[in-house]
């Protein structure tokens, strides 16, 4: 089979698509056929060795974490899934032909492979930081870099929780951010009282990295209301960087029932085929996404 695979840390220049074996799924796991993987700045990430921490790998290593596809390989124990059926889900090294998946979920109806291969990981998140900033129905939700995969689940998603949410993005997402509920405003000189304009803020997160830490706490008010998940540094402010994912499980569960109700839609900004992967964590790390980029295999 084909799959992505780097052998040294670096640029998305180390990146290369080679022949490899197939993977076999083990007791509760399962093999699927990929169709379609979801690209998370996670990957470029792991891939430049930022993320050692919380995904620790031995070299040389695939990439991606987020897949939709055929199931076509079942493990020891698992229930409640048959070959053939079409899911989506999170396992390892998902850049590829055929992927293991740890976590999935029936796929929803009137998803493409494309568009389902965007969710998993990125609801995950937005729960997460949702859950650890504690912002509670009724409250103002400031969000940085809010137009991207995980900015326009977690407005989605608070929204449906009844929290105000404010985001910030560049001038060509602002009806796109509006369409999701929220107050919008841009980046740049003065962003800061554009959202003082728009009312207090009780909690915010960093989603995009772009140095605005400061500035959040002093929207909030305290660093124990801000939440990052871009900002390397900001625990130097006082402010949590979360990088410890919770549950897939659940993150799958709720994005099926979201999806179901019409509250939930992330958008494929771009696919990319399986062997422009480089040319897809170059545009993921160069930000001013909306919604998802997505690997077609």
């Amino acid at each position: 089979m084909k799959k992505m695979v780097f052998a040294e840390f670096g640029g998305p220049e180390v990146l290369h698509l080679v022949d490899a074996e197939e993977p076999h799924p083990g007791p509760g796991r399962l093999r699927i056929a990929v169709r379609a993987a979801g690209v998370n700045p996670v990957d470029w990430r792991i891939r430049e060795g930022q993320a050692l921490k919380a995904h620790p790998l031995r070299l040389p290593s695939g990439l991606g974490l987020d897949a939709a596809g055929v199931v076509d390989g079942i493990g020891e124990g698992v229930t409640g899934v048959a070959v053939g059926d079409r899911v989506f889900g999170e396992g390892s090294s998902t850049y590829a032909e055929f992927a293991v998946l740890s976590a999935w979920a029936p796929m929803p109806d009137g998803l493409t492979y494309e568009e389902a291969a965007g969710y998993p990981s990125v609801v995950e998140t937005a729960l997460r930081v949702l859950r650890e900033v504690g912002v509670r129905p009724g409250q103002r939700l400031l969000v940085s870099g809010a137009a991207g995969g995980v900015g326009s689940a977690v407005l989605q998603i608070a929204r449906d929780r009844g929290i105000e949410v404010v985001g910030t993005a560049g001038a060509d997402n602002q009806d796109y951010l509006r369409s999701l509920g929220a107050a919008a405003t841009t980046y740049g000189d003065g962003w800061v009282e554009r959202v003082r304009r728009l009312g207090p803020v009780d909690a915010a997160l960093d989603l995009a990295g772009a140095g605005v830490i400061r500035e959040l706490v002093d929207l909030t008010g305290d660093p124990r209301k801000v939440v990052s998940i871009a900002d390397l540094g900001a625990p130097e402010h006082g402010v949590r960087f979360s990088d410890t994912a919770g549950s897939v499980p659940e993150a799958l569960a709720v994005a099926a029932d979201l999806i179901s109700r019409g509250r939930l839609r992330i958008p494929v900004a771009k696919t990319y085929p399986l062997a422009d992967a480089a040319a897809a964590h170059a545009d993921s790390r160069a930000g001013h996404t909306r919604g998802r980029r997505v690997l077609v295999v």
